[in-house]
């Protein structure tokens, strides 16, 4: 029988870390994070990474490992997470996996290998040239289905994308050996008002915390600009704030709206899993006897 996994997914500010939370008091599991950005120590406050006061005693893996001058890849992410997994059952406990990035989530739950491919640099040279809008068109028409799940806005990300396609000749697939993990999938769903507004209320939230000033800091220390760029979302615009491009009314409001963008797209992929079991966060009774069923199964 393969070991069982649980897997908590949905868009961003749904409520996934408090939930994984939940689920790991009741039923003696550890949360392995897959963010593709709170693996990068110091990306903190704008992240949302989890605090050590709210993971309430529960052990967290895959927080703060990469260095931020490092690139952590998705195949980075399934041999780290697949080691904290073989850990956490080894000892009894249920591996739960928690995050919202949906590569580092298929990378483990479905067994997907993504192709290993080399820098290209002649090919990167010809695509540095060009805009993300045209970077994101080229990729559209290589590979729409990679298009849909990417961060459009994001240059660092597009021309991999494209180098990847480019050098499998066609649209890259995705090679799936056996699973490893039997793996219950549980969705947070949230009408768009509700997730709209938890997204406002927390860009607002983490300026409060100290965003700024901890990208500041960041930059100070040798986080360039650039850098910050690629890193995409909350950190693009807190760049160009920081570089006086843009008003601070301004950041905010390009925060929320590619937050929001973000979260869009993030379901409209996990919608198309239809091993997602969909609920609602106040639905825990119901997500409490799901998981039941399938730890004793």
């Amino acid at each position: 029988m393969l070991p069982k996994i649980l897997a908590i997914e949905g868009p961003t500010a749904s409520g996934k870390s408090e939930l994984g939370v939940l689920i790991a008091q009741k039923y003696n599991g550890e949360i392995i994070s897959a963010d593709s950005r709170q693996v990068y120590k110091g990306l903190d406050i704008a992240t949302g990474k989890i605090t050590k006061n709210e993971m309430l005693g529960v052990p967290h893996h895959l927080l703060d490992i990469a260095d931020l001058k490092e690139q952590y890849t998705v195949s980075h992410f399934k041999r780290d997470a697949e080691k904290v997994i073989e850990d956490i059952l080894s000892r009894e406990k249920l591996p739960i996996l928690c995050g919202g990035t949906a590569q580092y989530l298929d990378a483990v739950t479905e067994n997907f290998i993504t192709p290993e491919t080399k820098p290209d640099k002649k090919l990167r040279r010809e695509l540095d040239a060009k805009s993300t809008d045209e970077l994101f068109s080229v990729l559209q028409k290589l590979d729409p289905i990679r298009a849909q799940n990417i961060d459009r806005h994001n240059p660092r990300r597009l021309v991999r994308a494209i180098e990847i396609v480019r050098a499998e000749g066609s649209v890259p697939k995705i090679s799936e050996t056996p699973k490893k993990y039997n793996v219950l999938k549980i969705g947070i769903m949230t009408d768009k008002e509700t997730l709209r507004t938890c997204i406002q209320a927390r860009v607002e939230k983490r300026l409060k915390q100290g965003m700024i000033e901890e990208a500041k800091k960041l930059h100070e220390k040798g986080l360039t600009f650039e850098r910050m760029d690629t890193l995409g979302l909350e950190y693009r615009y807190l760049a160009k704030y920081l570089e006086e491009k843009i008003t601070k009314e301004t950041m905010k409001e390009k925060i929320f709206f590619k937050d929001w963008q973000y979260a869009k797209r993030q379901m409209t992929w996990l919608k198309r899993d239809p091993k997602i079991h969909w609920f609602s966060l106040s639905d825990q009774e119901a997500i409490f006897s799901l998981i039941e069923k399938f730890l004793h199964a």
